[in-house]
């Protein structure tokens, strides 16, 4: 069996009486995308730091790519790229002189520093702002730039924390490219802590979610989304007098049928399986129907059934705020 990219082993930190990190058991698989999900506060970035040596866990103990985070630090930092959540960089250099100062720390060679920034120059989207000064970059550049920093070296796994946190639309998008480029074309295994939904959801192959700095949910996004409840398709008719057919509940992966006015909602395994056939059901009795609207569980709905709150509105003021220390 193939060695896990990390993992952590009860790991705890504290911060004086607060408890930042609860007994942290956690597995990452080589060669996949994993999103850790939580609001401001619940103890992704401690987590994060802790695995880039950053930080020493109170106890318990962690591991990247074979190597222990306290004892193995030299040997954890030569292996890993890392983008943290506040972008550090020197508006007086461009970027092209961040980069080279970046492989040069790393005893990269000239002629490698060379090869390394003509191979990320493409992948950044950069283009000629490389020879610019950082000081005339928007806020998406200087989160991609930051990026090509920690890919300097092209490391074996990447940690980023909260990558696009402030970003624009059109940015945001534009780094989650990036990121599955990374992973699909390079085979990187990437850890990435958010707290969007839509960005777990996107990006992930499997999904952890941290609350109060314990771990209270983890799985692929589907397996997450399915355990809180099912599919449900919304059927609008176009009159109230329409008969539902009465082949609907008999339907594969179908669980049951309600009918309030105008409006059948069909439960389902999965709700995208059987939008065609109960569509084509409707057709055939000739009813006529105004809309049809697939409504499925989201990661939201996830986040508070095992918490009690929602993501958005999750109040953090009573969990330790890591960006303090």
């Amino acid at each position: 069996m193939q060695e896990p990219a990390a993992a952590t082993f009860g790991l705890c930190r504290r911060f004086g009486d607060v408890e930042a990190l609860r007994s942290v058991d956690l597995e990452i698989e080589r060669g996949e995308v994993y999103g850790f999900l939580g609001p401001n506060g619940a103890g992704k970035s401690t987590l994060i730091r802790i695995m880039c040596t950053l930080l020493v866990p109170s106890s318990g103990s962690a591991e990247v790519l074979g190597f222990d985070v306290v004892g193995d630090r030299h040997d954890v930092r030569l292996r890993i790229g890392v983008a943290l959540q506040d972008v550090a960089l020197d508006p007086k250099q461009t970027g092209n002189e961040l980069l080279r100062l970046q492989g040069s720390l790393y005893g990269l060679s000239r002629s490698e520093i060379d090869q390394r920034i003509a191979e990320i120059r493409g992948l950044i989207d950069l283009g000629d702002a490389l020879d610019r000064q950082i000081s005339t970059y928007s806020g998406g550049m200087k989160r991609r730039l930051d990026l090509a920093a920690a890919l300097v070296h092209n490391p074996e796994m990447l940690f980023l924390d909260e990558p696009t946190s402030g970003l624009d639309p059109i940015s945001r998008l534009k780094v989650w490219n990036e990121i599955r480029r990374l992973n699909s074309e390079y085979g990187m295994t990437i850890f990435l802590t958010t707290q969007y939904l839509d960005e777990a959801d996107e990006l992930a192959d499997r999904v952890g979610i941290i609350h109060q700095g314990s771990i209270v949910a983890e799985g692929t996004p589907e397996e997450l989304k399915r355990s809180v409840g099912t599919d449900v398709v919304v059927v609008r008719l176009s009159n109230t007098s329409a008969a539902t057919p009465d082949d609907l509940g008999r339907l594969p992966g179908v669980l049951s049928v309600e009918r309030a006015g105008d409006e059948v909602q069909v439960a389902a395994l999965d709700g995208a399986a059987v939008v065609g056939p109960i569509a084509v059901s409707f057709s055939e009795r000739d009813v006529a129907v105004r809309d049809i609207t697939l409504r499925t569980a989201s990661l939201d709905d996830v986040f508070f059934d095992v918490t009690g709150a929602r993501l958005e509105s999750a109040d953090s003021a009573d969990i330790l705020e890591e960006d303090r220390t």
